[in-house]
């Protein structure tokens, strides 16, 4: 894995996770779809307990693969990925994943919808124990009131939170998020984006997330795994991977409405809008 100090910023807001331990731990990671061409090869990186880690790249650099791999839902061509010391090999309660898509069953209410994924997690609670467990879950996204209701009644930004609400309610050890507000209006994300990073705070999980959004990356991720795409090059074809993986260094208590205030914002944004405008990485 390439780490690289990139201009304006300090040595110490680029980490090599090839030293560290991690809770999750990628070693390797590959993917080919086409022979000789792979999408991306040697992906390598870690995160440790109750870190916040954002991956950002072009379309087609393998950020949905890599989330899938890690989720049990693909198979990487070469490489491993271990969590909290277990290799990953499938589907597991262990990995909350909410995408893009809310992915809720439409003909069951909010409550019902929680409540399928919180007895597959616990299937001996009585329903007294599920419900509990439903409505504090509904209720820390902010939807009490819309609990009884059906998807087709909710707005996209409310189908959101239940798909975070879900996610959540199973208490994984690992929180997987793809693209998650990439379909909800400006003011929506905002307000989401803000109510995650409290619940994030509140409970310490670990996440990883995919965005092309380069300020939902700054206000929400302890670090920043920049990824370049694959190309061909004179020497021949190139195979993507990361390029780098930068610390936010800003004060973990931000804010969105107060970023562009803080003392190293722009520095830290002109680097990985510099990187996502470079046509093939250097």
């Amino acid at each position: 894995m390439l780490n690289e100090v990139g201009v304006g910023l300090r040595a110490d807001q680029v980490r090599n996770d090839n030293q560290l331990p991690g809770f999750l731990k990628v070693e390797g990671l590959s993917k080919s779809f086409a022979k000789d061409k792979p999408v991306f090869d040697n992906v390598s990186f870690t995160l440790d307990k109750g870190e916040f880690v954002c991956i950002i790249g072009h379309s087609g650099c393998g950020k949905t693969t890599i989330l899938n791999v890690l989720a049990g839902l693909d198979t990487a061509t070469g490489g491993h990925v271990f969590m909290d010391g277990r290799e990953v090999a499938g589907p597991s309660l262990e990995r909350g994943v909410v995408f893009q898509s809310h992915a809720l069953m439409p003909w069951l209410t909010v409550r019902r919808n929680i409540a399928f994924a919180v007895r597959s997690r616990w299937p001996h609670w009585t329903a007294a124990q599920v419900d509990a467990h439903v409505q504090s879950f509904v209720a820390m996204v902010g939807l009490s009131q819309a609990i009884d209701k059906k998807p087709s009644q909710l707005s996209g930004g409310m189908k959101q939170r239940v798909g975070i609400a879900r996610a959540f309610a199973i208490q994984p050890k690992m929180l997987l998020l793809d693209e998650p507000f990439g379909a909800l209006d400006a003011l929506t994300r905002g307000t989401i984006q803000d109510e995650l990073l409290a619940i994030v705070r509140e409970t310490q999980q670990t996440v990883f997330m995919i965005t092309h959004d380069v300020d939902e990356a700054i206000l929400l991720a302890d670090r920043i795994v920049l990824m370049s795409n694959g190309h061909e090059s004179p020497a021949g074809y190139r195979p993507g991977g990361i390029a780098e993986v930068v610390i936010n260094t800003l004060p973990p208590e931000r804010k969105r409405a107060q970023l562009h205030h803080l003392a190293g914002y722009y520095e830290l944004r002109n680097h990985i809008v510099d990187f996502l405008t470079r046509k093939e990485p250097t």
